[in-house]
């Protein structure tokens, strides 16, 4: 008689964080030197599919991602994750239930694909280890009401720090915890995707190359050198997090765009004050952050508030926040600068009403917009738009919709 075949699929989001995480307490643990807040994005357009299968017939633990594999060294993330869904298994399931298959005790084959760019400042490690946790979870049936997101979260943390967030849809704080153990330090949804279904995001791909200097490696040196962090750890997080509280309970725009846009400036000084500096962002990112400023000049002295937000993580992408009724305007300010190709972007093509063969043909700035605070690139300069919305959490997928062949090897891919 054949073994059973066990095996879970889920895909998991990106999330794009408005008062950001720089700077580890313990990098082991991933315990982080301050507390973060983010908004997960639709997965209809950035995610991360992972597949699990666990097979006696399996020698070793193996990964593959984007089809590639990705040697799990003894101790590394990867390792820790799968061995502490392993230990979760078994405490949970196993040991309660004698007649539990002993799925702790298999190797497994993992299959991964990201639909964006690895390692471009776009958050793959959040998505991509939210995704290892939640198809793990499922295939040791480790889901509500024995597990909670936020008990996932715990474990995902320790892949990347980022990716706890990603165990939630909607707007999503991580908290920082202060037991050394790391048991406090875990994400919470702060509310769910349907809460503000007005928030679009617009991210402009200015390079999806892998940066220069990785986060990990980026943060430690942060942290070692840099003055400014203590003040950001100490002072302007903690009163930062609660304002940005209120702002998305209360759904208050206004407050949530200034508090975005000065937490990424922060972010990026302290940054350039490590030893040597560090440089996430290019000219194209400041021509960007350029226009989005003059953008809410001009709505603010008219007195209709903030339009736009931008924020970027560690790389030079940007990631625009704005409402449903300016999304039209956002685009077209940025298509003005930095055109693109004929005939793509269908989608945002539908956001400007459609009927356009041409997305630059409807490119254009607002009354009263300085047209001097930027020059207007080659076509190029911002590789690609995507325009998404808030979006849910980690979604368990058909059997259909597997990575992994009959073989428990990973099938070939058409992107």
């Amino acid at each position: 008689m054949s073994e059973p075949i066990y095996e879970a699929t889920a895909s998991a989001p990106v999330n794009i964080a408005v008062i950001k995480y720089w700077g580890k307490r313990d990098t082991s643990l991933i315990l982080p030197t301050n507390s973060s807040l983010s908004v997960t994005l639709s997965q209809d357009h950035l995610r991360s599919t992972t597949t699990s299968r666990a097979s006696s017939s399996f020698d070793k633990d193996r990964l593959w991602l984007n089809g590639q594999e990705d040697v799990i060294k003894p101790g590394s993330r990867l390792e820790t994750c799968i061995r502490e869904m392993k230990k979760l298994r078994k405490e949970l399931v196993e040991d309660k239930d004698a007649n539990a298959p002993k799925l702790s005790t298999l190797p497994v084959h993992i299959a991964s694909y990201n639909n964006f760019p690895t390692a471009a400042g776009l958050a793959s490690s959040a998505s991509g280890f939210a995704a290892l946790v939640s198809s793990l979870a499922h295939l040791y049936t480790l889901t509500p009401p024995l597990t909670s997101p936020s008990t996932l979260s715990l474990i995902a943390r320790q892949g990347s720090g980022s990716a706890c967030r990603s165990l939630f849809g909607g707007f999503v704080a991580w908290e920082m915890g202060s037991t050394p153990t790391g048991t406090d330090s875990l994400a919470v949804q702060i509310a769910d995707e349907a809460h503000w279904p007005e928030m679009h995001a617009l991210i402009c791909v200015v390079s999806d190359d892998k940066k220069g200097t990785s986060s990990t490696a980026g943060m430690q040196r942060t942290v070692e050198t840099s003055t400014l962090l203590q003040h950001r750890i100490k002072d302007v997080v903690p009163r930062r997090m609660d304002e940005m509280i209120r702002a998305i309970k209360e759904k208050d725009f206004d407050s949530f765009a200034r508090i975005t846009m000065a937490d990424s400036n922060s972010f990026h000084a302290v940054a350039l004050d490590t030893e040597p500096p560090i440089f996430y962002m290019n000219d194209v990112s400041r021509a960007i952050i350029a226009l989005i400023v003059e953008l809410n000049r001009v709505s603010l002295e008219k007195g209709e508030g903030y339009k736009a937000a931008y924020t970027y993580d560690a790389g030079p992408n940007a990631v625009i926040y704005t409402l449903d009724k300016n999304v039209k305007e956002v685009i077209q300010l940025i298509v003005k600068y930095f055109p693109q190709k004929a005939g793509e972007f269908k989608d945002n093509l539908q956001v400007l009403g459609g009927g356009v063969a041409d997305i630059n043909q409807v490119a254009q700035v607002p009354e009263g917009f300085n047209e001097k605070v930027a020059v207007v690139r080659e076509v190029g300069a911002v590789k690609g738009l995507i325009h998404t919305k808030v979006g849910d959490g980690p979604r368990r997928l058909g059997d259909e919709e597997s990575l992994l062949g009959k073989d428990g090897f990973p099938k070939t891919l058409v992107a």
